[in-house]
């Protein structure tokens, strides 16, 4: 079973069509890149996905739980039952989106702490559960090479210890997949391969990623899969290989070719 299922897939704002007809699926520990043009759908479908946005019409499954399905929608969703469905999926955006209040341990464990504080023992147990999340935030951001900053603020970070905060945060709750929407793009291009460097470490640890970016020799380099989007549908998928070497359609081709050396 796939561990992520697109299927039909519209979405439009206002008379614009945004995504038109998109399918696809993911299996466990796969690494997916959308690339494309802007304005192409890629952020879109992340979005849907997430349940940031919601489509027109289509289904959308993961890890076998159903986020939308456009012929049965309930009339009102359950707001925990909601909750309990975006923790299977982690979004890390392009701003960072950071807390500038909190230092850089709260910002990770502010999320976590707070679906902790649900369970039925919390009140009994307050204290040995958050210190139970604090250590795994700190094992967390030692991977990321944030240990030192545990107690430093947003502001006292570069964008790139930044974008690690955020990557750590949603690591935390231990998503089935880890979603990236452009994490390099507010970045100086001597900030890009730090978290990049990150990136490839998760791909190495099978975790399951779908990664919207314009950086092609990267995601040459770490996708499973590549899916091109093109004027709000899937121009071409398949291998890197297949894809970036050997292109079948003359519009990724040409795309592709912006890129080449």
């Amino acid at each position: 079973m796939s561990i992520l299922e697109v299927k039909n897939i519209k979405k439009s704002f206002g008379k614009t069509e945004v995504l038109k007809d998109v399918s696809f699926t993911l299996e466990e520990g796969e690494v997916l890149s959308i690339i494309g043009s802007s304005g192409s759908g890629k952020t879109t479908i992340l979005r849907c996905i997430n349940q940031l946005e919601t489509a027109d019409s289509g289904f959308i499954k993961v890890n076998g739980e159903v986020f939308f399905d456009g012929e049965n929608r309930p009339k009102k969703e359950d707001p925990k039952e909601k909750r309990r469905k975006q923790l299977l999926v982690g979004l890390v955006f392009q701003n960072f989106n950071l807390f500038p209040q909190y230092n850089v341990l709260e910002n990770v464990t502010l999320a976590a702490k707070l679906q902790a504080s649900e369970l039925p023992d919390y009140k009994e147990n307050k204290a040995k559960i958050n210190a139970e999340i604090d250590e795994k935030a700190k094992d967390i951001l030692g991977k990321v090479g944030l240990l030192d900053k545990l107690n430093n603020y947003p502001c006292e970070l570069s964008g790139g210890q930044q974008q690690r905060v955020s990557i750590a945060r949603a690591l935390i709750l231990e998503p089935k997949i880890l979603f990236f929407d452009e994490p390099t793009s507010a970045l100086d291009p001597e900030l890009t391969g730090e978290i990049l460097k990150v990136i490839k470490s998760l791909a190495e640890e099978k975790v399951t990623m779908v990664i919207v970016t314009h950086e092609m020799s990267f995601a040459k380099a770490v996708s499973s899969k590549v899916i091109f989007m093109d004027n709000g549908v899937i121009e071409e998928e398949g291998t890197p290989e297949e894809v970036f070497d050997n292109p079948k359609s003359h519009r990724t081709r040409e795309f592709i070719s912006k890129f080449d050396d």
